[in-house]
């Protein structure tokens, strides 16, 4: 039988591989890079010039937002001239400054130049910050930064710690070691249900991340005990010693306190020192949330306020609120690194060392939950290089001054009243028009007003609070964390604050009471 070959001829071989030709589409040459980036940077050096003359923010509707931003995906390559237009009107037309000299709204840092450049260009060399082989350089950059914030707050040279995306991820990253540390069995491959109940303590104005945390590792937010606040709205030690021996009698274990060094809410600091000798006491964690106001310790005439922080067994803070530098990044520090080593599980696939190195390097995948990790550290390390340390410290003083001068301006004003004691960089206010009296329905009546207030003062668009609940009374919040705020921006905000009060109490205010007139 033939088999279709002739007799003699060489049988054939496998097809010769067909050679893919170059896609040069989506890989840029350095010409048309440096077009786009200049003409990004024009963009950017535009919203600098301009920002204090633009409104911090607009009175859109979301139908409006969506209608100017979000576009189909192209076919082709959009023509870089409309992207470039494309992203301006996205930068003047939709957007919130929150580097607005009257941005005083939440904790949310103005962004330094230099970490918005450097930011560029980490994410131009794109470093995978998780192990040391693929990210030499941002590895120990973030080591160095690391080991000068320890510094800073005051902690042994054994301590290590990461970068995170913010407070959130910081304060469970600390939780999550201190659970593996303090739990009396392997937790880590048992579970929490295999032993007693694990309990923590917090203020009752601590952050909703300790409940998000306490959640995400499987011990319910129940497990969080809030504690009740003083006058000051800071932690009460007396009750936290009763919480923590009730629920020792009843057979759970107490294994952290989570201390607020600058609650959201009104600045307040926890009592450290107390908190550090009961944690010590009943070798309880000792966690400090200190998101907000843990740069605070740059400043000499604020580091008073946080003294006992450098007894804490953890810290977590953010660099993207009181350091200034652009979103995300935050921190969190860990006493013993040892410790923090222990707690993430690694593949024996990973932990391979290149043996020419005389000292292994770090591998941030084993310190932490990510594995892909991007270079969060080269903004912040790039804007403490490019202003020093005395420049912060300086800065951080002056915005406190100025949260102490707006309430000093309040306090002389017949039309508002402090809602709280400043603290940090925050003022809480009211608007209370003249005429109320002192009835019941007062403080529910100056509530509502301040509530419609705020909305009123985001749609106007020349300056931007946010609000407190304090003791169940609605108030407008300043919280300065802005390099650009001045003691103008803070008059400006308080007579916005007052005209537009007056025209909504005119509109709201039950025709049963006086008139501000009457």
């Amino acid at each position: 039988m033939s088999d279709g070959r002739e007799r003699g001829a060489r049988p054939e071989g496998p097809a010769r591989p067909v050679r893919p030709e170059p896609l040069p589409d989506l890989a840029w040459d350095a010409g048309r890079t440096r077009e786009f980036a200049d003409g990004a940077a024009d963009l950017f050096s535009e919203l600098i010039a301009r920002l204090p003359e633009l409104p911090v923010a607009r009175a859109w509707r979301r139908e409006d937002v969506e209608r100017g931003v979000a576009r189909e995906v192209p076919e082709e390559p959009m023509d870089q001239a409309d992207l470039l237009s494309y992203l301006r009107s996205m930068l003047f037309e939709y957007s919130v400054y929150a580097g607005h000299p009257r941005f005083m709204a939440y904790i949310s840092g103005a962004g330094t130049v230099p970490g918005a450049v450097a930011d560029m260009l980490a994410s131009g060399v794109n470093m995978n910050v998780g192990g040391w082989r693929l990210s030499p350089a941002a590895t120990e950059v973030e080591l160095a930064l690391l080991r000068w914030f320890a510094e800073m707050f005051g902690l042994p040279a054994a301590a290590g710690g990461l970068l995170v995306s913010g407070g959130a991820m910081a304060n469970f990253v600390a939780l999550k070691v201190a659970r593996d540390v303090k739990a009396s069995w392997d937790v880590r491959n048992e579970g929490v249900a295999a032993g007693p109940p694990l309990v923590l303590y917090a203020s009752e104005e601590v952050h909703v991340v300790t409940d998000r945390a306490a959640d995400m590792l499987g011990l319910g937010q129940e497990a969080v005990r809030k504690i009740p606040v003083d006058g000051g709205f800071r932690m009460r030690t007396d009750a936290l010693r009763k919480a923590i021996a009730r629920d020792r009698e009843a057979g759970a274990i107490p294994f952290a306190v989570v201390a607020t060094a600058g609650t959201v809410a009104t600045g307040a600091v926890d009592p450290l020192p107390e908190i550090a000798e009961i944690c010590a006491g009943e070798e309880v964690w000792f966690h400090v949330d200190a998101a907000y106001g843990g740069p605070a310790v740059l400043a000499d005439d604020l580091r008073p306020l946080f003294a006992g922080i450098e007894r804490a067994d953890s810290i977590a803070f953010d660099p993207h609120k009181w350091l200034y530098t652009p979103h995300s990044g935050g921190c969190v520090l860990i006493r013993d690194m040892s410790h923090q080593a222990a707690s993430f599980l690694v593949s024996p696939s990973y932990t391979h060392q290149d043996q020419e190195r005389a000292v292994p390097g770090v591998d941030f995948n084993s310190l932490g939950p990510q594995f892909s990790r991007g270079f969060q550290a080269l903004k912040v390390w790039v804007s403490l290089l490019a202003h020093g340390r005395r420049a912060y410290a300086a800065r951080i003083s002056h915005d406190a001054a100025l949260a102490r001068y707006m309430g000093a301006r309040v306090e002389e004003h017949p039309e508002l009243e402090l809602a709280s004691p400043v603290g940090l960089s925050i003022c809480c206010f009211r608007y209370v028009p003249p005429g109320l009296g002192l009835g019941p329905d007062r403080d529910a009546y100056v509530s509502e007003l301040n509530e419609r207030l705020m909305t009123e003062i985001h749609r106007d668009g020349r300056a931007f609070c946010s609000n407190a609940l304090l003791d169940g009374r609605w108030a407008l919040r300043a919280c300065i964390v802005n390099y650009r705020t001045e003691a103008d921006d803070v008059d400006a905000t308080l007579d916005v604050a007052v005209e537009l009060g007056r025209r909504l109490d005119a509109e709201l205010r039950p025709t049963a009471r006086p008139t501000a007139a009457g």
